[in-house]
Formats: C-alpha cells, structure tokens, sequence
C-alpha cells in the first residue's frame, strides 16, 4: 500500500489532474513599494489573453468585507475616499448617506447622496479593470486571489460615475483619467495591483504607463493598509 499511494499520486498529476497548487498561479507574498517605474520594469510583458470565461462572478463577492471590519467594501471605500460623511443610524458607521468627494479623474467636488436615483453620481471604480485583469492573468489566480483583487481597497476608487462609465474596462493605452494632475497617481496604483497580483501588461500599455510616469520621476507606488483585518477605513 505504501508503494501503491506514490504511485497513484503520480499518474494522477501526470494526468493532468493536479492540485489547486498546481493548477493556480501563486501571489507574491507583499504588496510591493518603491517607485512606480521601478515596478513597472518588473512586470511581464505579453499580449492580451482571450476574454473567453470571463464573468464578474469570477472574481468572488461583490463588495466582500475583506478587512473584516463589519462593513461592505462599497462603504469603507465611500468613508475613506470622502469628507463630511454621514451615515445611517444603526449601521456602527458602516452605511455611508452623504458625504462630499474630491474626484480624483475629474478634479471637481462633488456631493454623494445615497438613493436609487443619486447613489451612481459616485461610483465605485476598480483602477485595473476586473475585464483586463482576467485577460492579463487574473484567470490564473485562484478564487481566492480573485476575490480579494476584486475588493482590495488598492484597486478602488470612489470616483465621478459617468466619468467612469466611460472608462469601461480600458486600460492606460485606451484610457487616462481627463484630470492630468492626477494620471501619474492612477498609472502607479494600477502598477502596483497589477505587481501585487501578477498581472502582465501588453506593449502598448507598457508603453502608455511609462509616457505618463516619465513626467513625474520617482513617483511612488501607492500603499494601503486599509486590507489588514480589524482596520476601518476613515479618510481620505
């Protein structure tokens, strides 16, 4: 029996078959820092994947509580992305009402209040569309991995909703936010997810991120600390 097991275990792995180990990709164990370029120069560089079984659904719980800190992510990205925000009574400060929003892709403020027909003037964006991710490696992530980059705070942004409507799923070669003073900003955070998760991006969108970030040398990657369990998010 003792030889048998080995044995068995072999063909099966042979077979095609293998364990979820075997079958993912692995995450790197850090967030990385530095510099935006310096990250930039880390990422592979391939063409875009086929599109074929992508559905939002892959990508896990909309809006998990990943931090664990009792409240949705939609909520925690609201407070932490706002100023004077008010919430629903009963709700531990979870429930954002209103609140007012420095938008980072337009540069205009604008105010959140929450209802079927005002809560899409402010939107939750994932920076590295959920769409490119899948088509650039995502769909080698397991669950897991996939959820969590579906609801890391350092790929949301509480943004302008038709601006973002617009964005749809392009990445930095087929869209930049119309606020130039922040586009240096949004490349890095999208360096930093996709270095995060070991995404790859295509030649052109190598390309576009390096135009943006040669205007501001030394840019840093941005760091969240908004996943570490127990941590509510407050403030921009």
């Amino acid at each position: 029996m003792r030889v048998l097991v080995p044995l068995l275990l072999s063909l099966f792995l042979l077979s095609g078959c293998g364990s979820l180990a075997d079958r993912y990709l692995a995450l790197p164990e850090a967030q990385p820092v530095g510099s935006a370029a310096d990250a930039l120069a880390t990422l592979p560089v391939k063409g875009r994947a086929p599109k074929t079984g992508y559905d939002r659904d892959e990508f896990g719980q909309r809006w998990a509580d990943v931090d664990r800190n009792g409240c949705d992510q939609r909520n925690d990205v609201l407070a932490r992305d706002m100023t004077d925000e008010t919430f629903k009574p009963g709700t531990r400060d979870c429930v954002v009402l209103t609140g007012l929003l420095a938008d980072p892709y337009t540069g205009k403020n604008l105010l959140f209040t929450r209802g079927a027909d005002t809560s899409s003037a402010v939107q939750i964006d994932h920076v590295v569309a959920l769409s490119d991710a899948w088509q650039k490696g995502a769909q080698q992530l397991d669950p897991d991995a996939r959820e969590r980059l579906g609801n890391d705070p350092l790929n949301l942004l509480a943004v302008d909703g038709p601006t973002n409507n617009g964005k749809g799923d392009g990445d930095a070669a087929t869209w930049l936010p119309p606020n130039r003073d922040y586009r240096c900003a949004y490349v890095a955070r999208q360096v930093a997810v996709k270095a995060k998760y070991a995404l790859w991006v295509t030649q052109a969108e190598h390309d576009a991120v390096a135009r943006v970030l040669a205007g501001c040398p030394g840019e840093p990657l941005p760091v969240d600390a908004d996943g570490i369990p127990g941590v509510h998010s407050t403030g921009a």
